[in-house]
C-alpha cells in the first residue's frame, strides 16, 4: 500500500537514526514539507541534538516540548486510580505514553496547517495501533503515513545506505544489528529483540537500565510515607510535590532498591506473542501504596467493582483506545470511586520489594471496634451470622438435596 500524498507532514521525530531517515524519505519520496515534533516524556535523553540533526536536515518548523506533567498528572495518575496492569504485571508504560504524543501530533498539524502525521512505529507492533487510532479519534481526516509499512526499504542495510547517501550520521554502534531495541518515558523503559527473542534465555544485566540489580540494592531498608487525595499521590515523606517532581524521586526511590523489573511474554494487539524486559520502579511503589490506600478507604462492593472492571479498562489502554467512549466511561466510574481515597501510606523498600508498613486516613473505613477480639462493646452480635449464613446456604442446601436423590 503506497503511502497517502501530503503536502505538510508532522513527523514524531527522536533525532535518533531511524527517524531522520523518516525526515528524509518524507522528503524525497513524498515531496512534503515536514515539522519535526520531539516530546520530553522524562525518557532521560538530551533534546538538542534532536533540533540540531532536524535543523541540519532542512527542517524550519521544531517543536520540543517538556510534557512532564501533563504526561504524569493527566496520563498516569488516572490510569493509577484504576490500578491499571495488562495480563497481571504490565504497567502499560508505553501504551499510555501514545495517546499524549499522537494530541500533540493532532494539535501541531492543526497549528501549522499539516494536511498528515507520521511516525515510526513498525508494522508488527502495539504503537502503529495507538498512535493512528488516537489520531483518527481526534481528528477523523487527518492523514497518517507509516513509512515502516509503506517503504521499499528490506533490512538494516538498506537503511544505512539510504542515510548515508542523504548524508545522514550513522552511530557506529547502529551500523550493522542493534543488541535490542529500547524504549523509555518517565513511566518505565523497555527493551524488546535480538537478545531478548528467546524466552528461555535469561536477560544480560546490561538490558537493566533504570534499576540496580536487586542483589545488588542496599542490605538496608528505605522508608518511605506517601500522602494521597482523591487516589493521586500529592506528598512524599511530608513535602507537597508536583506530579512529575513526585514521580521523579519515587522512580530515584525505586531505582537504588532494585523495584520495578519484569520480564514478560505478552500479547500483543496485532496477534503475536511478544518477550519485553521492563523497568517501572516508581510505578511499582505507586501502584502497591495506592491499593493500600483503597484497602482501608474504598468500599468492598465498589472495590471488588473496581477490581472487575480494571481489566478490560487495562486492555483497552493497552490496545490504543484511550480517546474510546468506553475508556472514558470507565475512566468516570474509577474516578467517582476515588473521592475518599485519601491518606498517608508508610511503606518499606527492600532489594526489589514494596512492603506496605502502615495507612491511615481520615476517611477510613476500618474499625478497630469491629474486628477486635477483645470485648467490643455490642458493635457487633456474633448472633447475626446464623441467620446470614443459613439464608446464603439456602440455594446451596437445596442442591445438595436434589443432588442426593439423584
Amino acid at each position: 500500500m503506497a503511502a497517502p500524498k501530503a503536502r505538510k507532514v508532522v513527523l514524531a521525530y527522536s533525532g535518533g537514526l531511524d527517524t531522520s531517515i523518516i525526515l528524509k524519505w518524507l522528503q524525497t519520496e513524498l515531496d512534503a514539507e515536514v515539522v519535526t515534533f520531539t516530546a520530553d516524556l522524562g525518557q532521560g535523553d538530551e533534546l538538542e541534538p534532536a533540533r540540531r540533526k532536524a535543523e541540519m536536515l532542512g527542517i524550519r518548523e521544531i517543536y520540543i516540548e517538556d510534557l512532564r506533567e501533563e504526561f504524569i498528572s493527566d496520563f498516569v495518575f488516572p490510569m493509577f486510580r484504576a490500578n491499571a496492569v495488562y495480563e497481571g504485571i504490565y504497567l502499560l508504560g508505553t501504551s499510555i505514553a501514545r495517546p499524549l504524543i499522537s494530541k500533540r501530533l493532532v494539535e501541531i498539524a492543526e497549528e501549522t496547517g499539516a494536511d498528515a502525521i507520521a511516525h515510526g512505529a513498525t508494522g508488527k507492533g502495539n504503537d502503529q495501533v495507538r498512535f493512528e487510532l488516537s489520531a483518527y479519534a481526534l481528528n477523523p481526516d487527518i492523514k497518517v503515513i507509516a513509512p515502516w509499512r509503506d517503504w521499499a526499504f528490506k533490512s538494516r542495510t538498506d537503511l544505512i545506505e539510504f542515510a548515508e547517501k542523504h548524508q545522514i550520521p550513522v552511530p557506529k554502534d547502529k551500523r550493522g544489528e542493534a543488541p535490542f531495541s529500547v524504549d523509555a518515558n518517565m513511566l518505565h523503559s523497555s527493551s524488546e529483540g535480538k537478545v531478548l527473542e528467546d524466552p528461555w534465555e535469561e536477560a544480560p544485566e546490561y538490558v537493566h537500565m533504570r534499576t540496580v540489580s536487586p542483589m545488588d540494592a542496599p542490605d538496608q531498608v528505605t522508608e518511605v510515607e506517601i500522602e494521597f487525595a482523591r487516589g493521586d499521590p500529592v506528598a512524599l515523606n511530608g513535602r507537597k510535590l508536583s506530579a512529575a517532581a513526585l514521580f521523579e524521586k519515587l522512580n530515584n526511590l525505586g531505582r537504588d532498591n532494585g523495584i520495578g523489573r519484569i520480564d514478560l511474554v505478552e500479547n500483543r494487539f496485532v496477534g503475536m506473542k511478544s518477550r519485553g524486559v521492563y523497568e517501572t520502579p516508581g510505578g511499582t511503589i505507586l501502584l502497591a501504596a495506592h491499593r493500600a490506600m483503597e484497602s482501608i478507604t474504598l468500599d468492598r462492593g465498589a472495590g471488588h467493582l473496581k477490581d472487575e472492571l480494571m481489566p478490560r479498562y487495562a486492555e483497552l489502554i493497552y490496545n490504543g483506545f484511550w480517546f474510546s467512549p468506553e475508556r472514558e466511561m470507565l475512566q468516570a466510574a474509577i474516578d467517582q470511586s476515588q473521592q475518599h481515597v485519601e491518606g498517608k501510606v508508610r511503606l518499606k523498600l527492600y532489594k526489589g520489594n514494596v512492603i506496605v508498613a502502615g495507612r491511615q486516613s481520615d476517611k477510613s473505613l476500618y474499625s478497630e471496634e469491629l474486628v477486635t477480639f477483645e470485648d467490643d462493646q455490642g458493635a457487633y452480635d456474633q448472633k447475626d451470622a446464623h441467620g446470614f449464613i443459613r439464608l446464603n446456604a439456602l440455594r446451596l442446601r437445596t442442591l445438595a438435596a436434589r443432588n442426593r436423590r439423584s
